[in-house]
């Protein structure tokens, strides 16, 4: 009978499809979207790349699954607005923070919104009503557009290859510098206010 290999070769921990979620996050918030390539997240895990397979089909399906974590926390809690105006507000400006939150978060957000691989937020908080909707959309629209500029100005920044900073609206009515973000979310919440439908209640009633 051979002798036991007292140091013998540790397998490697079998792993969830959470586990690859929270590996490609951290990952994003390293490296970035352009560098966050499969291989890397397979060695990122300590898995061969096709193991990976094992939790999603594909790459988009992979960062379908990212923005769906990045969009989680998204929701009306209790206590917030109501009305459909303060609940827009409530959630663009929630929104914006989740997609500031991690490096490159609205691109990947908006891809996988473009492709229907993950819903909007925003909708599901809002209801189905025809008026919902259209407030939904032009809510996820600016913000995830707003956000992505932010973004890419904030990177070209670091690489010193940005032009002198041009606000994409005008500054904020409260007086804070924010580049236009919260007036010009308050325009929208206006006119959802002056609109007919406009006093229907939050989350479709």
């Amino acid at each position: 009978m051979s002798p036991r290999d007292p140091n013998p070769p540790t397998r490697a921990p079998r792993r969830t499809k959470d586990d690859v979620v929270d590996a490609a996050l951290r990952l994003l918030d390293g490296v970035g979207l352009p560098d966050l390539s499969m291989r890397r997240l397979a060695d990122e895990l300590g898995v061969q790349p096709s193991a990976l397979y094992w939790h999603v089909a594909s790459k988009q399906e992979l960062l379908a699954a990212v923005s769906g974590r990045i969009l989680a926390p998204v929701v009306l809690r209790p206590g917030d607005p109501a009305d459909l105006a303060g609940a827009a507000v409530t959630l663009g400006h929630r929104l914006h923070d989740r997609l500031l939150a991690h490096r490159d978060g609205a691109e990947v957000v908006s891809s996988s919104l473009a492709l229907g691989l993950a819903p909007s937020p925003v909708h599901d908080a809002l209801g189905d009503s025809a008026a919902a909707r259209v407030i939904a959309d032009a809510v996820t629209h600016y913000v995830v557009g707003f956000t992505f500029h932010e973004q890419q100005r904030r990177s070209a920044d670091a690489w010193g290859a940005a032009a002198p900073a041009v606000s994409l609206t005008a500054t904020s009515v409260e007086g804070t510098d924010d580049d236009g973000f919260a007036a010009a979310l308050g325009l929208i919440a206006a006119g959802i206010a002056r609109s007919a439908d406009g006093v229907a209640v939050a989350r479709g009633a």
